[in-house]
């Protein structure tokens, strides 16, 4: 199911124009065809997955099938975007793969990530009910997830790996008078628990200009 999908609605989050870009988990070559066809860029994509992997061979550029690490053999300083779309909770170590990264971005190279909220209503309340760690199928408690992230760790998580995130922005906010009142009643703490995922931009530290630093607090 993963596999097949598009995530075109994340693609109005690219604040550059890409003319490369590397899809890290590009399951079968949908998001990646779908940058192809918005910025005429070269797409480049990274899947472990064999079959998913042949059916994003006719689609990109250039298709890995292979786990992401530094023994790739990956052009440095050549990506103008790499994304990791719901890709950084199955690693075993995500730091090191956004260190990594900075190698391979280009002069004005971003990272766009989406990664899932632990927070989130639909999830983490029952999770809090029952108290009981139920693994998935899908969703945050996913079977397939090593790793488990809240807005504030998403945010230590690149911070600690040298970046500076330039736009975060809550995505697939729940709609619930449940949350709505709770959120009233705590004076705003529960705001996070909206979002079943968040999305960063952002570029190494050394690359950061102030004037496009943007947080969007209100999601989409």
């Amino acid at each position: 199911m993963y596999y097949s999908y598009t995530r075109r609605g994340l693609i109005k989050y690219i604040p550059n124009k890409p003319k490369t870009a590397l899809d890290v988990g590009c399951a079968e070559g949908n998001f990646g065809n779908a940058l192809k066809e918005e910025f005429g860029c070269d797409v480049w994509g990274i899947e472990p997955v064999n079959e998913a992997a042949e059916k994003a061979k006719p689609k990109l550029d250039k298709v890995i099938s292979d786990f992401f690490s530094r023994k790739l053999d990956l052009p440095i300083k050549h990506f103008d975007l790499v994304t990791f779309n719901d890709v950084l909770e199955h690693m075993i170590d995500p730091w090191d793969a956004l260190d990594h990264t900075k190698n391979l971005l280009s002069e004005d190279g971003r990272v766009m990530a989406s990664i899932p909220n632990f927070l989130y209503f639909y999830e983490f309340v029952p999770f809090m009910i029952s108290q009981d760690w139920k693994y998935k199928s899908g969703g945050t408690f996913d079977k397939t997830h090593l790793r488990f992230f809240t807005r504030k760790s998403i945010i230590r998580l690149f911070e600690e790996t040298g970046y500076v995130i330039e736009y975060m922005t809550g995505i697939g906010k729940v709609k619930s008078k449940k949350l709505w009142l709770l959120n009233l009643l705590t004076l705003g703490f529960c705001s996070d628990m909206y979002f079943n995922q968040f999305l960063v931009v952002a570029k190494p530290k050394l690359k950061h200009r102030e004037n496009l630093s943007k947080f969007d607090s209100q999601g989409s």
